[in-house]
């Protein structure tokens, strides 16, 4: 006779159901300790989770829809407008803009000027509520600019000089520095989940350095290859996993975060430069500026490689037709357009993420880190938009 198998009671398969449920719960509410003053992490397994689709702060209501582009060696901003895809105001800042940052509490937009290493240097303000710029305020070498998870500091690059400034985050007056002297060429950024460190990329070492957040110090350096030069630096949902982009070794670098050592490499593309996360934090959109030289020609081989957070795998290249440099930008707020800045072919992409598909808008000289305004999210820590 054959043996039936037995059935579970269902009032055991509602049970362990329910069990299932509150252990996926009890994952969930996992608290994150944060350090004093930042935000709480609402969701551990998606640190994006708050910046996700037209998720507007209050704090953006009245900012008109526009796309910032600073012009390196045209010493002046152009401003798109993503609805028309045209180019419907310019106006000059300091020498050698490289970013336009939005501000922690989302209220200015900073164009750092850095007048290419000298030691001059400003950040020109807009303000997104009328697209026009304000009064420059000079600064040491203003690279690139990030902020303090806790909002108390703005943090400038002097890139030339190996440092961060931190400044206050409204009149930047120099409140002190850390100084970083095996980082030849500090510039980009990221913060780990719990806002305790940095990891900043050192593009002329083939280096990262780990700075503490708290102690305001420095805790290491990591090589990642002698011949590399190490640009954008972005953070997996989670937090376990910072993607490094090295514009020589034509990938992606993974980088233990909490451990600081390597973990794995992804192939992109000729040139890899810069990282922009998806709207629903599923994706990494990695810009291949399309030359490993500093200085690459026009027309280069330059596409986007759409990477899987959950599986570290390429699913997918957007080529550009007949050629392009794209470098910096960000992804709209809509999360259906990519756009980013034409490095040397002096225009500004717009990749359709759906599609890969790109239109292009014709700048100024060179355009380099653009802000896409407004973004969803609670705050920024800088560069050009990374919400929180």
């Amino acid at each position: 006779m054959t043996q039936r198998t037995r059935r579970p009671p269902r009032l055991a398969l509602l049970a362990s159901a329910f069990a299932g449920l509150c252990a996926s719960a009890a994952a969930m509410a996992q608290s994150v300790a944060t350090v004093p003053g930042m935000p709480r992490v609402v969701n551990p397994a998606d640190m994006y989770s708050q910046a996700g689709r037209d998720m507007f702060s209050p704090a953006v209501a009245g900012a008109l829809p526009r796309i910032y582009v600073p012009n390196l060696r045209g010493d002046s901003v152009s401003v798109i407008d993503p609805a028309t895809y045209k180019v419907i105001d310019t106006f000059k800042v300091g020498r050698s803009p490289q970013h336009v940052v939005p501000a922690y509490d989302l209220q200015t937009l900073w164009v750092t000027n850095n007048s290419e290493g000298r030691n001059t240097g400003s950040l020109t303000p807009i303000n997104p509520k009328t697209g026009k710029p304000g009064a420059a305020i000079p600064v040491d070498d203003p690279y690139n600019m990030y902020f303090t998870p806790d909002g108390r500091f703005a943090i400038v690059v002097a890139e030339a000089h190996a440092r961060l400034d931190f400044r206050d985050p409204h009149t930047m007056a120099l409140k002190f520095s850390v100084n970083a002297p095996e980082c030849k060429g500090i510039n980009h950024a990221d913060f780990s989940i719990d806002g305790r460190y940095a990891i900043f990329t050192c593009e002329f070492g083939g280096k990262l350095v780990k700075i503490d957040m708290v102690e305001h110090k420095v805790l290491g350096y990591l090589d990642l290859d002698k011949h590399g030069m190490p640009q954008d630096i972005r953070v997996s949902p989670d937090g376990k996993v910072f993607y490094v982009a090295d514009m020589m070794a034509d990938g992606v670098f993974l980088i233990d975060g909490d451990s600081f050592s390597k973990i794995g490499f992804i192939k992109t593309g000729v040139g890899t430069h810069g990282e922009y996360p998806s709207r629903d934090g599923t994706r990494l959109y990695v810009a291949n500026r399309g030359s490993n030289k500093v200085h690459g020609p026009r027309g280069g081989k330059g596409s986007v490689s759409v990477i899987d957070f959950a599986t570290r795998k390429v699913v997918a290249n957007w080529p550009i037709p007949g050629g392009g440099s794209p470098d910096m930008g960000n992804v709209s707020a809509d999360g259906k357009t990519l756009w980013l800045s034409g490095r040397f072919d002096d225009v500004v992409y717009a990749f359709d993420t759906s599609t890969g598909a790109v239109r292009k808008i014709k700048v100024g000289a060179e355009p380099h880190g653009l802000a896409v305004w407004p973004q969803p999210g609670r705050y920024s820590l800088g560069h050009t938009g990374i919400m929180r």
